[in-house]
């Protein structure tokens, strides 16, 4: 007898447990899809991660230079945020962005290590980066899309925290599995990421096409343009042809 109500004693606790862990708040996979886990940051530093990643290239076509401010998005381990922090310079500013607050203490070690005071570590939430409208020149998503779920939401966000001209550099895996980089399931195509983009209402500027292993994407906001003896403004994408005028 006594075995038996030990037994009704266990099942009503196993049920007691299950309940409990049905009402207790669940992780979110409407804000981040399977996030890098920090104690894989060492992934992040592969000796030859220069010789393909092609960092100054990278900074070059974004326009990054003495005193931009940019924003390194989904910074992880700091690799470009503190390559970033020193092409800015002193007279410059760096955001380094992460969801994870184990990624941005780990970020903010090295910058200390490398004696850098030009960045400002920022804690996001879901697809909000957290970074102040209309304060960048640049903002830099390295190896990041893949683990978003609302990419639409996240660069329309970035796009509000350009300036006027300012540019975002997308850089993901190529589809496939060569490479370093995520399982092939896991990667998010370039064409995928251009119709978010335009959703986002963003703008592509260029293709670049010189990493062996990644696409990288420039985007830029919808610029306005008044049109002549008119109060209101006029859609036009930067660097594109004006309309010709009517007769």
């Amino acid at each position: 007898m006594a075995a038996v109500k030990s037994c009704a004693t266990a099942i009503a606790v196993a049920a007691a447990c299950l309940t409990l862990s049905a009402q207790a708040p669940q992780p979110s996979r409407s804000q981040h899809g399977r996030l890098f886990p920090p104690q894989d940051l060492g992934l992040l530093e592969a000796p030859d991660r220069d010789e393909w990643q092609r960092p100054h290239q990278i900074l070059d076509a974004l326009g990054v230079a003495e005193a931009s401010v940019v924003a390194d998005v989904g910074a992880g381990s700091g690799w470009f945020t503190v390559r970033l922090a020193r092409r800015v310079g002193p007279n410059g500013k760096v955001y380094a962005q992460d969801v994870q607050q184990e990624m941005l203490a780990a970020t903010t070690r090295r910058v200390r290590r490398e004696g850098l005071a030009n960045v400002t570590p920022v804690l996001g939430r879901g697809s909000d980066p957290a970074l102040p409208a209309g304060a960048l020149d640049a903002a830099l998503v390295v190896d990041v899309l893949h683990e978003i779920e609302d990419r639409v939401t996240l660069l329309a966000n970035l796009g509000r925290a350009l300036k006027p001209g300012g540019l975002i550099g997308i850089v993901d895996f190529k589809p496939g599995g060569a490479g370093p980089g995520p399982d092939p399931d896991e990667r998010v195509p370039p064409e995928d990421v251009e119709r978010d983009a335009a959703r986002a209402g963003l703008v592509l500027r260029r293709r670049e096409t010189f990493l062996p292993f990644q696409y990288f994407l420039v985007f830029g906001r919808q610029e306005t343009t008044a049109a002549p003896g008119a109060g209101t403004t006029s859609a036009r994408p930067r660097g594109a042809a004006p309309a010709p005028p009517r007769p």
